[in-house]
């Protein structure tokens, strides 16, 4: 029987692969590669089949302690406001249609595991471009060398979702970082904890989406209401951009989403051990790593800017 080949799943698409895979692991007591944690979010961009799932992308993670965390660091809430206000002041596209479509080109790489015997490995960096239909109503498109296909459409949203991430959506989310937090309360899902959960959807708003400044400014203020969040002075995105990052760790990961020092732009991620796993990662190790190169409303799927 012919193996499947080893495919990189959007990054949104992990979290759901995570709870199956400690399920299995709590009735077990065994240590297999669980898959990275990414819930439900960034709909649009995910690969459907449970095939695929199966042989998705996979990064390491252990369970949670259980522990409660620590309030978000003092340096953590003064950089994540100051990335709030740059995300106010950013320049939001004129004019945006409904039969538009939002493009996102980026790079990454993510730990894979091939389903089998074969030890997991490290996803070289590789070049990915994602398009999103503006109002939700018509299919978007991958091109991404791990995708099915070269040019691989997307099934169109389920309208009336919490998690879609159409442009036109993420338009009605609030603007109040309070009710931004009971909004990332109410939506994030797939984690070992509460918190984690609303740290994975924030990086995950951030890195695949086009937010409006104001929803992105309240998306900032609410994560420093997220318990664990600290701040890393020096992270570097999957194409060796230095910037600061806030972070969390969760078991045996710490997810980083990297800013630019300067104007605070989002950079990218960057996840690493902060212990050694059972199956081939040491403490130190680089599990993930993505970097945006370019957002921009373009006319048709397909089209570039």
């Amino acid at each position: 029987m012919n193996q499947l080949p080893e495919r990189d799943l959007p990054p949104g698409r992990h979290r759901l692969l995570k709870e199956h895979l400690m399920t299995e692991i709590r009735h077990t007591d065994e240590a297999p590669a669980p898959a990275r944690g990414r819930n439900r979010w960034l709909r649009p961009a995910l690969i459907a089949g449970a095939a695929a799932a199966l042989v998705a992308t996979l990064t390491v993670a252990l369970p949670s302690s259980g522990e409660p965390a620590p309030a978000a660091s003092r340096e953590a809430v003064a950089l994540l406001e100051d990335i709030a206000l740059a995300a106010e002041k950013a320049d939001e596209p004129a004019e945006i249609r409904d039969d538009q479509f939002v493009y996102i080109k980026s790079k990454g790489g993510w730990t894979t595991h091939p389903g089998d015997d074969r030890p997991a490995r490290l996803q070289p960096v590789h070049q990915r471009e994602l398009w999103v239909s503006v109002d939700g109503s018509q299919a978007g498109m991958l091109h991404d060398p791990y995708a099915r296909s070269d040019h691989e459409l997307l099934e169109k949203p389920t309208p009336g979702i919490p998690s879609n991430t159409d442009y036109r959506h993420l338009e009605t989310l609030p603007t109040d970082p309070d009710e931004m937090f009971a909004w990332l309360n109410k939506v994030s899902e797939g984690s070992g904890s509460k918190d984690e959960a609303n740290f994975v959807l924030v990086g995950d708003l951030s890195r695949e989406s086009l937010m409006p400044p104001a929803q992105a400014a309240a998306l900032y203020r609410a994560a420093a209401k997220i318990d664990g969040v600290f701040v890393v002075d020096d992270a570097v995105d999957a194409i060796g951009r230095h910037g600061v990052a806030v972070a969390r760790v969760d078991g045996a990961e710490r997810t980083e989403l990297i800013f630019d020092k300067k104007t605070k732009e989002f950079l990218g991620e960057r996840v690493v051990l902060v212990e050694d796993v059972p199956w081939g990662f040491e403490k130190g190790d680089v599990t993930g790593r993505f970097a945006v190169l370019e957002r921009a409303v373009v006319d048709r799927r397909g089209q570039r800017p």
